[in-house]
């Protein structure tokens, strides 16, 4: 996590200037290629921001993060949302070693941030999507918008920093540098500092079988936390009124409203079927029809929320009621059996 700081280099001539020039911030940029999950093809390009954001924080310290996606069976319904998808942060230190803890910050952002980072751990901060350049087209430099970013390097005198954000991994400088880590200073009145949290590792990652079964374990944990109903039924019933109030409040309020429910549900069953199939190919006997049905409710919410938007643009009444039969199935083909076949 810190390969950014380089050894003395000895000897002389062309190839130890080649060397000495090398700048590691942009070294670590290059080198990450975003996780298989976050590449090809894709449902939801929008996922889930705080997975996507652990996803390749695992990936970039070469480590498998499909094992860590069993807790997406808990996803509920609301009443106004489904679950936002989060990695259970006990889940992170079983399977990878890794351990999460809030990190007190007094006096300075920068200097807390600084010292774990030299530490070799990744620094978890909620920041102002405005000063990130990875945002560009959507809030960067435009509007203000919460979000958070790892940081594994931090450069104060150049004003530099790396971060993982979303899918993938991404540097910033100069104006945004100050707006990420040095906000606080430039105010003339005491602000408040966001939580943040600090990544640490405190013992050997498991691989191989031995992660593949640890995996299975918390998949059967999480299933005695699933929902006793199913909550497609439940969203079902609240819908015609979510309907009158989208048709009430308009196109913004819509898109907030597809945004935090459409896709978290849809995103969310994305997630789980790239996990079943990764089990599979660990050898759990996951049938086929399983890992389709998950796939289903990825892709029939997404109809559902083109046909929805169609229909709100002409300022009709839609209540997708045959989107609602097939993702209500598929919801019965995917969770509740997943007991019956894993536990």
């Amino acid at each position: 996590m810190s390969a950014f700081h380089t050894s003395g280099v000895t000897g002389s001539g062309a190839g130890r200037s080649r060397v000495v020039s090398l700048d590691p911030l942009r070294m670590r940029a290059r080198r990450h290629h975003a996780h298989a999950l976050h590449r090809g093809e894709r449902i939801w390009r929008e996922g889930v921001a705080p997975v996507d954001l652990w996803i390749e924080i695992l990936h970039g310290s070469g480590l498998e993060p499909r094992a860590a996606l069993a807790f997406s069976v808990t996803q509920d319904f609301e009443d106004d949302q489904f679950t936002l998808g989060k990695l259970p942060f006990e889940d992170i230190e079983k399977l990878y070693g890794l351990q999460a803890q809030e990190l007190a910050v007094f006096d300075s952002l920068e200097e807390r941030a600084l010292v774990q980072t030299r530490r070799g751990n990744i620094v978890l901060v909620e920041v102002d999507a405005f000063f990130l350049p990875d945002m560009r087209a959507v809030s960067y430099r435009r509007e203000h918008a919460k979000t958070t970013i790892g940081i594994d390097v931090i450069d104060p005198d150049a004003r530099r920093l790396g971060y993982f954000h979303h899918t993938g991994y991404h540097l910033l400088d100069g104006d945004d540098f100050d707006g990420i880590l040095r906000a606080d200073a430039a105010q003339d009145q005491v602000s408040l500092f966001p939580h943040v949290e600090f990544v640490k590792h405190v013992r050997d990652a498991l691989t191989g079988t031995p992660l593949a079964e640890a995996s299975a374990d918390l998949l059967c944990a999480h299933l005695l936390r699933r929902p006793m109903h199913n909550p497609i039924t439940r969203w079902r019933a609240a819908f015609p009124e979510h309907v009158d109030t989208m048709l009430a409040r308009g196109e913004p309020y819509a898109r907030l409203y597809a945004f935090n429910v459409m896709r978290q549900l849809g995103a969310n069953f994305e997630l789980l079927a790239h996990y079943l199939q990764w089990m599979r190919e660990q050898g759990f006997d996951i049938p086929p029809n399983t890992h389709m049905s998950a796939r289903k409710i990825a892709s029939e919410t997404m109809v559902m929320q083109c046909r929805l938007a169609r229909a709100l643009s002409h300022n009709r009444r839609e209540l997708c009621e045959a989107s609602f039969d097939v993702i209500e199935d598929a919801y019965e083909r995917v969770v509740p059996p997943l007991a019956n076949i894993v536990c």
